[in-house]
């Protein structure tokens, strides 16, 4: 079985994940939506060489003719839940499952818990199925050490760093690290709200909440990364004393000892770029990827490969610790072997829902 699928948001990772997917071959998109001007009315396969011709870009949900085709939908707009709901309560309206890269859905009970409970019981209501997920939030700092503590008899504390070296990012989030800004322009926009890692503290959340921690209080700081020497990246040159990127650290602490701590640092020319893993646990668990698990590329195929088991789990609002552990799908056939392999098509089910009055 092919998924069909409708896109929204088609910006530098919306097309990204439309490219992988027709090399890949996981599923086809058959109805793709973005309200930018610049985008709306183009063929999709402009942007995606090998899509379906036929397919053009519309500029909102109400042009989409063809719900009753489709088995899931990919969301990739905004970061803040808030930002996503209207767009979320109609994809669910209309019993799918719903794949986002919005960071704030990853763990939404942190912030936005009213529209938690509300995104639950429309899903449940309707049928549908709704996952917030991406390499962080989503993987490197939150699903990766969860998953790293079912060999442990015990977990004391956990300790995640992600150092990055945004030099090979997509423009976006160079921007949205700050690259570039001089300190005092630095330090407004995070006064503002408008400059900061999303999903730090979902990500802290998630992994209190699967382990079991309770938390008695949490924090989050954010600080600039100066630029110890002229830099270059895609947003142009970074003078020397400027910020190259950001570092933010989250931290909880239960018992009265810090029991989670979640450091994220990304800058234009980061050295040693990494991410690390640290339980303090019996056994104790230490896991270094080096060179750091690449944010677009991972982005991109945690969404794809997290379609099949979405599709495989009930109805309601997950979290990347509710639906079957997703993997590496082999093209062509891989989504349709999970789906397979976790329970029967949902296709089925979900017709059954949307004929029910």
């Amino acid at each position: 079985m092919v998924h069909r699928l409708l896109h929204v948001g088609l910006g530098p990772l919306g097309q990204q994940i439309e490219r992988d997917l027709l090399e890949r071959s996981l599923a086809r998109t058959v109805a793709a939506v973005d309200s930018a001007p610049a985008l709306a009315g183009r063929a999709l396969a402009e942007l995606a060489p090998g899509a379906d011709a036929r397919v053009r870009i519309l500029p909102s949900l109400a042009q989409v003719s063809s719900w009753r085709e489709l088995d899931a939908a990919l969301l990739t707009t905004s970061s803040e839940l808030p930002a996503c709901m209207p767009l979320l309560r109609e994809l669910l309206g209309h019993g799918l499952a719903v794949v986002s890269t919005c960071e704030e859905l990853l763990f939404p009970w942190l912030r936005h818990p009213e529209l938690a409970l509300e995104l639950e019981q429309l899903a449940r209501e309707r049928g549908a199925r709704l996952l917030g997920t991406g390499v962080n939030p989503g993987f490197v700092m939150d699903a990766l050490p969860v998953f790293a503590s079912a060999v442990c008899k015990s977990v004391r504390a956990v300790r995640v760093a992600r150092i990055q070296d945004a030099g090979s990012r997509r423009v976006p989030f160079q921007r949205k690290i700050g690259a570039g800004l001089s300190l005092p322009e630095f330090d407004e926009r995070v006064k503002n709200g408008s400059l900061r890692h999303v999903g730090l503290g979902e990500s802290l959340h998630f992994v209190a909440r699967a382990l079991g921690f309770e938390l008695e209080r949490w924090s989050e700081t954010i600080a600039p990364v100066p630029a110890e020497r002229e830099l270059a990246c895609a947003l142009g040159k970074i003078p020397r004393g400027h910020a190259a990127g950001v570092r933010q650290v989250a931290e909880g602490f239960a018992g009265g000892e810090r029991v989670i701590a979640l450091e994220f640092q990304a800058a234009i020319g980061q050295s040693d770029p990494h991410d690390r893993v640290v339980l303090d646990g019996e056994p104790p668990i230490d896991i270094v990827l080096r060179g750091g698990v690449h944010g677009d590329v991972a982005t991109s195929a945690i969404v794809l490969n997290s379609i099949a088991p979405l599709l495989a789990s009930a109805p309601g609002l997950h979290t990347m610790a509710t639906i079957p552990i997703p993997s590496c799908a082999d093209a062509g056939q891989g989504a349709e072997r999970r789906a397979g392999r976790n329970g029967p098509p949902p296709r089925e089910r979900l017709e059954d829902v949307r004929r029910s009055p």
